[in-house]
């Protein structure tokens, strides 16, 4: 493979750092998750590709953090906008497109009795912390310790490695649980009887719920008369249209859901029981919670995207395709991997339809060291890559181009392996965590 060059990216990063703390308005997205000097700053985007601003084109994965599901510039959901955008797209009193946008939210995902509508992830799930902390009248939430990501708000952010500015009275009502762990669940439960307002997490992520593990949280909820939160910001859709719920079969008192909901546009929903949600409305005699007020959380266009992402994936199978493409990729790459002696070091993990992959050194711990040698060769051979979670828009000459890249990469990868040292092919510094204390 060639070099990649990128003069013009380089410089694009560094107008965005000097405006924007971080460079970029998500952390993921930060050129600290690139190799040095190997940030691609996109120009614009079709399908499941991407060209950056010095005319590269990539097959993109991971594609909006996993909100792209059906790929950039959808014809179904950009027209969906622009007839909305004609007509306006935020007024004084609620708009026709917000009850129909309910409605069709409600039969995709029939294990819900109401929904609310916001803008981003992180609203809908601090309103569920509030909303299951107003119903039950208890302070502490209990958060799922092995997931990376609930909301930027206090009562998460206080709880990783980047808790500046946050008091430490508000990260003592945050407690922590293992996934799949029944019994731990029920000893921390018992620990704090009578003080846990709510469980919440990711239902299913990189790997699969243990048989009974879902059902067995509902029961401990019930008993200890908590409200059980399922995340399915990830899940939603990539597992079933109506997530992980409507694939496992148990029930949330309340779900958030978002990503792949717009196809890139901003809309994030929550979503539950009728008795709790009415807690946020007009309708109920107790006192009332102040439930997901934006200014934006119903702009039409928004909306009418959410709508067309759902007739898409009903009507159209997208979440079996998501299954049939992850499943060719997964194949493929671990093939590559062993065909180069590296299969026990580039590991893929996951639902097929939400792949991660590992990078793993000499003594099979994780690296950054090598994944920054990793992605550097997979953005050489055209293949932006922070995972390898794919979209609709991907055909199956994508999936078997990035096999052929990551053979390519491999091979690369055994030679640091066989050196001991992966630093001559790093090409600078390593890629860094997005959570951590310094920069």
């Amino acid at each position: 493979m060639d070099e990649l060059h990128l003069p013009r990216s380089r410089a694009a990063n560094e107008r965005l750092h000097a405006l924007i703390p971080g460079g970029a308005h998500t952390y993921a997205k930060g050129d600290d998750q690139y190799p040095e000097n190997l940030a691609p700053v996109i120009s614009h985007g079709r399908g499941a590709h991407v060209w950056d601003v010095d005319g590269n084109r990539y097959v993109e994965y991971g594609s909006g953090l996993r909100s792209v599901s059906l790929g950039h510039a959808h014809p179904r959901v950009t027209e969906a906008v622009r007839r909305e955008l004609e007509r306006g797209g935020n007024f004084v009193r609620p708009s026709v497109v917000e009850v129909e946008a309910a409605e069709r939210f409600l039969a995709t995902v029939p294990t819900a009795e109401m929904v609310k509508f916001a803008k981003n992830g992180s609203d809908a799930t601090t309103a569920a912390v509030r909303l299951a902390r107003a119903v039950t009248g208890r302070p502490r939430v209990a958060l799922c310790a092995d997931q990376p990501f609930f909301s930027v708000d206090d009562w998460f952010i206080g709880t990783t490695p980047m808790p500046a500015g946050i008091p430490a009275e508000t990260n003592d009502l945050t407690v922590t649980f293992p996934y799949g762990d029944l019994a731990a669940t029920q000893e921390l439960l018992d620990r704090h009887e009578g003080e846990i307002a709510c469980l919440i997490l990711e239902p299913a992520t990189h790997c699969e719920p243990p048989p009974g593990y879902l059902a067995g949280l509902r029961e401990l909820a019930d008993r200890h008369g908590c409200v059980l939160v399922f995340d399915e910001m990830i899940t939603g859709f990539r597992w079933s249209e109506a997530g992980a719920q409507g694939l496992y079969g148990v029930v949330p008192d309340l779900s958030t859901f978002g990503k792949a909901l717009g196809n890139g546009f901003a809309v994030a929903a929550l979503a539950g029981r009728r008795a709790l949600m009415e807690r946020g409305g007009l309708r109920h005699p107790g006192d009332r919670v102040f439930l997901l007020s934006t200014t934006h959380g119903a702009e039409t266009h928004s909306l009418a995207a959410a709508m067309a992402v759902q007739a898409t994936y009903v009507e159209e199978g997208v979440t079996a395709r998501l299954h049939a493409l992850g499943e060719r990729l997964a194949a493929g790459v671990r093939e590559a991997a062993a065909g180069m002696g590296v299969g026990d070091h580039v590991v893929v993990r996951g639902r097929a339809s939400n792949l991660v992959f590992g990078t793993l050194d000499e003594n099979r711990q994780p690296s950054q060291a090598y994944r920054t040698l990793f992605l550097r060769r997979l953005l050489a051979g055209g293949v932006l890559a922070p995972s390898f979670v794919v979209s609709a828009a991907l055909d199956e000459a994508d999936v078997d181009h990035t096999v052929d890249v990551v053979a390519q990469a491999c091979a690369v990868y055994r030679k640091a392996l066989d050196a001991g040292d992966p630093t001559p092919w790093m090409g600078g510094r390593a890629v860094k965590p997005v959570f951590r204390r310094l920069s």
